[in-house]
């Protein structure tokens, strides 16, 4: 009687199994793992939480509608991944996109790889699928490299293995991390690009790069004019120059987060009686709507 009533339990299928918390799987070597673990099974979605060592910050929202409309008619093609943290309840490791996509469009279940992971292992698996990305800008494929170098306690020549690349490219990538900041951002909005900024490194003082950049920005120069722009520079003996007033600590502290913020090098003049002026520069329409989008979101 014992033996008919296990068969039975087991027959009603994968959803009354995960539902079950005498039937709980948290190893590969537990009870009926092989019909979870390592299987495309359907998901609740409101089972599923998002991945906290998610590597990608940025979601486009256009993308995403495009997506979540491919969804709507064709369906979730390509399953995502997720690990089993508990008692029916899972996280994702890769395929955020297509995570929200379909919560945007309301599905209450999607297809899902499952897999049993630690923490270390699924911010490798999250890093790693990121990097294969085609989209990915370089500083983001760069701050990838080096999570995974600091937080996976990889050598470049370990990473290099693991994601299929020459240890140079990787290399290249890393050094794109010793850009002044503002820089950087200006890579990933798509205003430079790598080459620019890999003409720009050769520059140690990132009050020069950033004076370069400006000139990039403002006559559109290509990377082989950067490259020779750069090149001048270094050449150029230092001449000297009068003496600039400082400028009063109230100012360089706040000029940085400034320039941070809007992504430019902000210009600031200081009269005696410390009024003055803040010049924000924009160089393109596109660029000009961003600045000014910023400043709506502060409001």
């Amino acid at each position: 009687m014992a033996k008919a009533t296990k068969k039975q339990a087991l027959g009603r299928g994968l959803s009354a199994l995960l539902n079950d918390p005498k039937n709980d799987i948290s190893s590969v070597s537990d009870k009926n793992a092989d019909q979870v673990i390592g299987n495309i099974i359907e998901l609740e979605i409101d089972r599923i939480e998002v991945n906290p060592f998610q590597p990608r910050t940025q979601f486009n929202e256009e993308t995403l509608r495009e997506l979540a409309s491919s969804i709507k008619e064709l369906g979730v093609i390509q399953p995502i991944t997720v690990r089993k943290i508990g008692f029916n309840k899972f996280q994702l490791v890769s395929g955020e996109r297509r995570f929200r996509a379909s919560k945007m469009i309301g599905l209450t279940s999607i297809p899902a790889y499952v897999r049993i992971a630690n923490d270390q292992e699924t911010l490798e698996m999250a890093l790693v699928e990121n990097i294969q990305r085609q989209d990915l800008d370089p500083i983001e494929i760069a701050l990838s490299y080096q999570r995974l170098i600091n937080d996976i306690d990889l050598t470049q020549e370990q990473l290099s293995e693991r994601v299929g690349k020459n240890r140079s490219t990787i290399a290249n990538y890393l050094r794109l991390l010793k850009l002044d900041p503002i820089i950087q951002t200006g890579m990933r909005d798509g205003f430079i690009t790598m080459g620019h900024g890999r003409a720009l490194i050769n520059l140690q003082d990132q009050q020069s790069q950033l004076d370069i950049y400006e000139i990039i920005l403002k006559k559109k120069l290509s990377v082989r004019e950067t490259e020779q722009l750069v090149r001048q520079f270094r050449g150029q003996k230092t001449k000297p120059s009068k003496e600039k007033k400082p400028l009063p600590d109230f100012v360089k502290d706040g000029t940085k987060a400034f320039a941070e913020y809007f992504g430019h090098k902000i210009t600031v003049k200081v009269a005696k009686d410390k009024s003055g002026k803040i010049t924000i520069p924009f160089h393109s329409e596109e660029d000009f709507k961003r600045i000014l989008k910023l400043i709506r979101s502060a409001k």
